[in-house]
Formats: structure tokens, C-alpha cells, sequence
């Protein structure tokens, strides 16, 4: 690294420090570095463009990850995402989030783990050694305590020196000792100090922890200069602007920021790109993204005959130029889906355009292809292209993943369903058809499939002689949603989709496309766009009285065959990256629309310095009536054999820049599994959600079902649960809340001076409910599968040393009737402790499997961090001595073996 420091200047060195795009690094010819491109995730790979056009596989979200307690199977996880990073050229992914869930509220649970330190840093480090060891490098991410959403971007969190190493720290502790090479220091404050100028960049993150590689600044996390470039922040993102650049070079030729600061940072980037095969030039290993991608060529522009320049409606067939550019199989299995297009964070500044060749290109609800599933070819080795083979695979491994992290909370000897004894099925809830598949924010991919959990039962009973009944039921509360490809078309072509155009100034068509669909968060930018428009020919299956909407930022306007909805300036209230450039907030009118009868719907948003570019069409038919729907669903569900009720949360409930109010589903999805459960009592409940919800009616369920979002193999994976294909392996890896108001730990929103104090210290998640003497609806940790255990012996050494790791034993048994899997939990206690602590705390874990009748016995390594502490008077690790206890059990809630231990001082203390 020395050598290839001395080739460059210390202006360049300073330079090279910033991003070059949005994306990506910049290259440096003098020593012969390529870019380095990044992508968010830990869902999937989006890659660097906000097309819905350009695919990723979508697996579950993380905490449903977390949920399967499963290191194995989440390491081949993370080698198929690494495998999805180089069929689309990407280096590094900005996963996993190592965020704790701190409170219910939090709105980004779903891309976090749990809500427990040990199990939030072995599941993350699984990650971590998944997608490294196929040559892509990982991100631990937000440096540090950054676990809700309210006023994140300057929000002070603070928090004690012993919790923030114990709890906060602990995590991006165990992924450094996995070897992350990244980590992405978040947009809080931490006692004072904005993350990316914080000490706790070098100490511990790069002191005592030995941490070698790169610290990255989430997207425009930096706002100053020589703070911090002094502290251990290395890469400043985005480029090319910033506060880095040649603000950094002219601070360090002032003597502002020493030169050996910016040289080690330089070195940093450098190794980094050496893991990464990068240091070889443009035709480097991954500097193009490999294997075969969905289909053909991404959409070309469409470019309009001057005589149509003014318009969205059709042009001659004889103007070439008027031709539609996307072939009707591209969007032939796109017609009869209704779904969003997902969300996703965009990170502040401005992209440059997407080469074609670095674009997975295809179609919506095809099976995506990667190389190879099991990630085994050799980084430099490029991917052979995909196969039908690949992506069976791909499928197979994300459907088990549905399977392993789904929480059965609650079984009344409902499920498995029989599919042999059912004549008929209800299936009930807009979330059934709809099922939501991920959260909002930078999670968000877009999907070549997605299946429903009605697709799934349908798939599973195709062959047999149940009938399948839907019913929606009363919709969703929430917002209306973009406008889907099957409520309209292109008002040039007739083909499902939209049409957008780029203006200019004086309204002249400079450039257009049709898409698939109304949210548009990257409308491309051409020379002399002024102003982006949405056109769609509306075609109401529903008569009244309609909701229509355009969301996005600046002087807007929505016309209806000509007449204006709405006009107006909506300035942006906040810079916060993913409401600016991902959700934007709607602006609402209503219209008459009648079954029959098309019109012609536009939008219209002008581009202006601060305001993005995202715009979203958006259009909801007239709810129908609650009541009738209730009975609707009520007379399905008294009609069949069993009943399977999904609800959920919707997108504005559980996403990225905001923080949720309640737990609540809403009173009409309430009302409906109380209306399904009432006259059925085989009714199955599946919740749809990324984090806690209240379940008023979950003593009324025959079984209660947790599913997160599932990504895009939910439905069949699912469906393998309820019909006992597969058991439910998921276990909770956080604590569910009755009701909020039992929650121990509710406040996420910052006080008037904007400080957040975690005044609950070590007891977050299990430890707080467990202090306060609490009982929640369910523990930390619980989770049913199809067969009943008993807990016989547990096995603890008499004596342990301070400072070495402890083997214990737990001899289980299979009580039930089928072979199942245990999840065999250790946690540790204190009571006769000097210091503050929690009543007991998870400090291990491990499965075993075994069939009726039989023993297993479980080893489970508690490592000896469970038993230190963080002594803030000597600034050190220190473990107590003395009588410990160890207990063995299902959950945080459910310990039923216990054993003490005497832990002695270790030799020379």
C-alpha cells in the first residue's frame, strides 16, 4: 500500500476520498484503481439504478433473518446476495444493519436484526462471512446507537459509556471480529458528536478492535470538513460534491488535517480494493457485472415526432420515433399484478446514467437469475451464465428461508392443514393476494417475482380436490397507493404501464419511455429537463368516487382529462434522503370515475435545486363499504373447512425516515379476523409485518402465524408451513408487546433540545420487560413448531475461570408426534451482583433435531464476553467473581433449568 501511496500525490490522495457518483468510487489511473460500485441492501441487491425494469432477487427481510436463528442457513443467504452483486458488477453491500430493535416503534425494524446484542452479532457476522467469501465486501452499519428513524439526520442520542459498549457497541464488535470490511458510520449524534467526526471511529472501532478496513458516512452524513476528516471517518458518500473533495485537499495543504490522517485513509481505501480485485485498472475482475441478466436491453428512449412534442397522447403511426420501444412480452405477466413498485432509499446527490451493461435487465414476474447459488466460483473467476438450474436453486433457497424464519406464535391444534381433508379453503385479507414482501426504505428492491400467500395455497391444492376461495375483505387502512400497470395504460401505445416525459421549459417533450408503473424515483434526466410528467389512461373497474394523487416535491399539478385536480408549490419540510428521494408525501383530490369509461390522468412536477426528482402517480378506487365486506368474509370463512385471515402493515406504516405512532393494524383489519375467527374456529392468522403489531384477537385464532415480509418466495414458503411441508423454524428475536402502553421502552422522538436519552441503559428488548416484571403477549425467543419437547437435564461446569469461554450442556426431548427442531437457548444471571444489571440476559444458543421419542442433547458456548462487564471507572473489560446462574430454556420467558456456577479470578489476577 505504501508503494502505491507514493505514486500519488497528497492532493490526490485527498481526492480519491470522496465518491465519484452516487455509487460509486472514484478511479485512479496512477496506480491503476478501478471504481468501486455499492449497493444498499441486505434484502437484495438493488444496485445502482431505481428502475423497476431491473431486477433482484428478493429474500426476507432481516428480521426475519434473524428469526430463523440459523447461522448456517443465513451464511448461504448472504453468498446468494453476493452472488446477485456480480451479475450486476456491485462490490460492495451496504448490509447488514446492526441496529437494535430499542423500541416497538421503530420504523426500520425490518432491516435490523433484533432486538438482543448477542443474537443481533452472530446472525449479522453469518451475513457477513456469506457475502465475503464470494469476493464482495460487507457493510456493519449505522456506527453507532442509530436504532429509530424520528429526526435521524440530527437527532443526539445519548447514552451511557457501559451500555453503549454492552448493547450498542456489542454487535459491530462481533462483525469486525468476522472481518466486515466496511462500516458505515450513521447521521446521529452520539453524546454530543455527530458519528462521522466521533471518536468512537478510532476507539474502539480501529484501536482496540484492530479494525482494518474502510469507514464509510451513510449518504450525506458528512457536513463539515476538518472535523471529520481528523476523526476516523475514511470515505465521504456521495460524490462528486461534498464537504470532502477539494475542500479536503486545500485543508490539508493549510495544515488543518494532517497529512498521515488523510495518507492512512488512502491506505484504507486502497486495501480495500485490493480484496476486491480492484487495483487491476477498467478491466479488472467485477469491473463489469457478470452472468446473464432477465431478457433483453434496457428500455431505449423513446423520442417523439416534433408534432407531438406537446403532447402524451398517441403520434402518427407513420413517426418511427412514436413506436412502442418495449416488446408486449416484456409485460405480459405483468398484466394481472397489482403490486407497488417497492420502496427504497436513495441516498442524497445525483447519479450519473446506468451503462447497459451494468444493469440487470428484465421483465416483472419472471424467476430472476444469479451465478451461481451456492456462491462457490472464485471472485476473480467471472460467473457462467445463469441457468434454469440457478435459478430453481435461487428460488429453493429463499423459499426454505420463508419456511425456517416463520414464528408459529400460537397453535389450538389448527396447523399443519390437512390438505386431504379440506373440500375448501378461504383465504381472506387484501394481504392475501397482496402480500407485502418487504419494507420501505433502502431494503427496497424490485422483484422479477413475487408470490402471494394466495398464489401459494392455490399452488399447493392445484392438484387436489380443495377449493380455493378469496375474499378481500374491507381495505387496508393507509394512503392511497402508485398507480399499478392493471388499472391503466400507456396513452401512446395501450400497453399496460405509464408514459413519462421529460419537458422543457416551455413544455416541449425532450424525452420519453413508458414504465410499468406510477412511482417513479429516478425519472432520467436529459439536457434541458424542466419538468417531469406522468400520463395514464385510466381504465376504472370500480364506479364512484376515486382518489387520485401525485407525490413529490416542488410546483405540482394533476389534470383529469384536462380538468386540473390540483396545482400548487409543495416545499420540501425536511432534507432527509428517503422522504426527498423516496417517499415523498401525496397531495390527494377526488374524482368520478365509472366502470367503462377511460380518462386521461397527468402529473406534472418541476425540477428544482433540493426538491429530487422521485414523482408518484397515485390512484385508489372507492373503498367498499366495511360492513358488507365483513360479512362477505364472514360467510366465506363459515363455508369452508378452514380459514386463513392475512393482515399486515402497509408501506407508510413500516419504513425508513419515520418512526411508527402505534401497533395498531387498524379497526377494520381488527374487525376482520375477529368476523373470520368467530364462525370458523380453524381460522389461521398470518401476520404481515416487519416488527411488533398488537393482535387484540389472538386468543380467538386457531393458530397464529407470524410472516414478516418474506421477500418474493413468501407465499409458497408459507404455504409449506400450514400445510406441513415444512415445520416453523423461526423463533422471535424480539419481544411482542400486548399492548404498546406495556412496552418498556416507547420514546424514539427526541426531546426540545434534540437529545434522545436512553435512559433504560441495559435493560432494552427481554431485560426491560423482565425488570419492570412485565409479561408481553410473547417472548423473546418464543416460537412453536409441530412437535412438543420437555427440557430434562442441564449440564454446567462447576467452576470457570474469569475470562474463558464456558460449555454448557441441555439434554431435550421429543415429546411429540413428529420429527421437529429446537432451538435450545442459554441465559445468564447475576443476583447477588454489586453492579446494575439485568435480570438475566441471552448469552448463547443452539438447535438440534430430533425425532418422537428421542433425546438430543444441545452444546451451547457461552462466550466469555457474557459474563464481563464494562467498568466506566477504569475504562476496561472486567468479569465479576462469585456465584452465577445459568438457565436453559424455550425463551427469555420460559427457562425451566437452572444451575449455578462459581466463576474464579483468572491466573495473576
Amino acid at each position: 500500500m505504501d508503494r502505491l501511496l507514493g505514486k500519488l500525490t497528497p492532493r490526490a490522495r485527498a481526492l480519491l476520498l470522496t465518491g465519484a457518483t452516487t455509487w460509486r468510487t472514484k478511479a485512479e489511473p496512477a496506480v491503476s484503481l478501478r471504481e468501486l460500485v455499492m449497493s444498499d441492501g441486505p434484502a437484495g441487491v438493488r444496485g445502482e439504478a431505481w428502475d423497476e425494469r431491473i431486477t433482484s432477487v428478493l429474500l426476507p427481510s432481516a428480521s426475519a433473518l434473524a428469526a430463523t436463528w440459523d447461522e448456517a442457513l443465513v451464511e448461504r443467504l448472504g453468498g446468494l446476495l453476493a452472488a446477485e452483486a456480480r451479475r450486476k458488477g456491485v462490490d460492495v453491500l451496504l448490509a447488514p444493519t446492526l441496529n437494535l430493535h430499542r423500541s416497538p416503534l421503530g420504523g426500520r425494524h425490518f432491516e435490523c436484526l433484533s432486538e438482543d446484542p448477542e443474537l443481533t452479532g452472530r446472525i449479522g457476522a453469518a451475513l457477513i462471512r456469506g457475502v465475503q467469501a464470494h469476493g464482495v465486501a460487507a457493510t456493519a452499519k449505522h456506527y453507532v446507537a442509530n436504532d429509530s428513524e424520528t429526526d435521524r439526520l440530527t437527532v443526539d442520542v445519548r447514552v451511557g459509556e457501559r451500555a453503549l459498549r454492552e448493547v450498542y457497541l456489542a454487535p459491530f464488535e462481533a462483525a469486525v471480529a468476522a472481518g466486515v470490511r466496511l462500516v458505515m458510520a450513521g447521521y446521529n449524534a452520539v453524546n454530543g458528536t455527530t458519528m462521522t467526526a466521533s471518536a468512537l471511529l478510532t476507539d474502539p472501532l480501529k484501536s482496540e478492535w484492530g479494525f482494518d478496513g474502510v469507514v464509510v458516512s451513510d449518504w450525506g452524513a458528512v457536513r463539515g470538513t476538518v472535523d471529520t476528516a481528523r476523526a476516523g471517518l475514511d470515505l465521504a458518500m456521495p460524490g462528486p460534491e461534498g464537504p470532502w473533495g477539494e475542500a479536503l485537499a486545500r485543508a490539508v495543504a493549510d495544515g488543518d488535517v494532517p497529512g498521515a490522517t488523510v495518507d492512512d485513509k488512502a491506505r484504507r481505501l486502497l486495501r480495500l480494493a485490493a480484496r476486491l480485485d480492484a487495483l487491476g485498472g477498467p478491466d479488472s475482475p467485477r469491473a463489469r457485472p457478470t452472468g446473464e441478466s432477465l431478457g433483453g436491453e434496457r428500455p431505449a428512449a423513446v423520442r417523439a415526432s416534433s408534432a407531438a412534442r406537446d403532447t402524451c397522447l398517441p403520434v402518427s403511426v407513420d413517426d418511427p420515433h412514436g413506436a412502442e420501444h418495449l416488446s408486449d412480452r416484456a409485460l405480459s405477466s405483468s398484466r394481472g399484478s397489482s403490486r407497488p413498485a417497492p420502496t427504497g432509499e436513495l441516498r442524497g446527490g445525483q447519479r450519473s446514467a446506468v451503462p447497459a451493461s451494468s444493469a440487470a435487465r428484465g421483465t416483472p414476474r419472471r424467476p430472476v437469475p444469479t451465478d451461481n447459488a451456492s456462491g462457490t466460483e472464485h471472485p476473480s473467476t467471472p460467473a457462467p451464465s445463469s441457468t434454469r438450474d440457478d435459478r430453481a436453486r435461487v428460488r429453493t433457497l429463499a423459499r426454505r428461508a420463508v419456511a425456517a424464519g416463520a414464528v408459529l406464535l400460537a397453535n389450538r391444534d389448527v396447523l399443519p392443514l390437512d390438505p386431504e381433508r379440506l373440500a375448501t379453503v378461504a383465504v381472506i385479507g387484501a394481504h392475501a393476494a397482496r402480500t407485502r414482501t418487504q419494507g420501505g426504505g433502502s431494503a427496497g428492491v424490485f422483484p422479477g417475482e413475487e408470490v402471494s400467500v394466495l398464489d401459494g395455497i392455490r399452488a399447493e391444492l392445484r392438484d387436489r380436490a380443495a377449493r380455493v376461495v378469496h375474499v378481500p375483505g374491507p381495505r387496508p387502512d393507509g394512503p392511497a397507493p402508485p398507480l399499478a400497470p392493471d388499472d391503466c395504460t400507456d396513452p401512446r401505445s395501450g400497453l399496460p404501464g405509464v408514459l413519462l416525459r421529460m419537458l422543457d421549459t416551455e413544455g416541449r417533450e425532450l424525452y420519453a419511455e413508458r414504465r410499468l408503473g406510477g412511482r417513479l424515483l429516478e425519472p432520467r434526466l436529459v439536457p434541458g429537463a424542466h419538468t417531469v410528467e406522468i400520463c395514464a389512461r385510466l381504465r376504472p373497474r370500480t364506479t364512484g368516487s376515486w382518489t387520485l394523487g401525485v407525490a413529490g416535491f416542488g410546483r405540482m399539478s394533476l389534470t383529469l382529462d384536462g380538468r386540473t385536480l390540483l396545482a400548487g408549490d409543495f416545499p420540501p419540510r425536511t432534507d432527509d434522503p428517503a422522504v426527498v428521494h423516496v417517499n415523498p408525501p401525496a397531495h390527494y383530490a377526488t374524482a368520478d370515475l365509472a366502470v367503462g369509461r377511460d380518462a386521461l390522468l397527468v402529473a406534472r412536477r418541476e425540477l428544482a435545486p433540493g426538491t429530487g426528482r422521485a414523482t408518484v402517480l397515485v390512484a385508489a378506487p372507492p373503498a367498499p363499504d366495511v360492513a358488507a365486506a365483513l360479512s362477505e368474509a364472514a360467510r366465506a370463512a363459515a363455508g369452508a373447512d378452514a380459514a386463513i385471515v392475512v393482515v399486515g402493515t402497509t408501506e407508510h406504516g413500516e419504513s425508513e425516515g419515520h418512526d411508527r405512532a402505534d401497533l395498531a393494524l387498524g379497526a377494520t383489519q381488527d374487525a376482520l379476523v375477529r368476523a373470520v375467527t368467530a364462525v370458523n374456529p380453524r381460522t389461521v392468522a398470518v401476520v404481515n409485518s416487519g416488527g411488533p403489531v398488537e393482535l387484540p384477537w389472538r386468543e380467538r385464532a386457531g393458530a397464529v402465524l407470524l410472516a414478516w415480509f418474506p421477500g418474493q418466495e413468501g407465499g409458497a414458503g408459507l404455504a409449506d408451513v400450514i400445510f406441513g411441508r415444512a415445520e416453523p423454524g423461526g423463533r422471535l428475536p424480539t419481544t411482542w408487546p400486548a399492548a404498546l402502553a406495556d412496552a418498556p421502552v416507547t420514546r424514539t422522538r427526541p426531546d426540545g433540545a434534540g437529545r434522545l436519552d436512553y435512559d433504560e441503559g441495559l435493560h432494552v428488548g427481554h431485560r426491560g420487560w423482565l425488570r419492570h416484571h412485565r409479561t408481553p403477549a410473547y417472548w423473546f425467543g418464543h416460537g412453536l413448531g409441530y412437535t412438543t419437547w420437555s427440557y430434562d437435564e442441564l449440564t454446567v461446569p462447576t467452576v470457570a475461570r474469569a475470562g474463558d469461554d464456558l460449555t454448557v450442556r441441555v439434554r431435550v426431548r421429543n415429546t411429540g408426534v413428529r420429527e421437529g427442531r429446537e432451538v435450545v437457548q442459554v441465559y445468564l444471571a447475576r443476583p447477588a451482583s454489586a453492579l446494575d444489571r439485568p435480570v438475566r440476559w441471552l448469552a448463547g444458543y443452539a438447535a438440534v433435531r430430533a425425532r418422537p421419542g428421542e433425546t438430543a442433547t444441545a452444546t451451547v458456548r457461552v462466550p466469555a464476553r457474557a459474563l464481563r462487564h464494562w467498568s466506566v471507572a477504569e475504562h476496561a473489560w472486567r468479569t465479576e467473581t462469585g456465584t452465577w446462574r445459568v438457565l436453559a430454556g424455550r425463551s427469555a420467558g420460559d427457562v425451566p433449568l437452572a444451575a449455578d456456577l462459581e466463576v474464579v479470578p483468572a491466573p495473576g489476577e
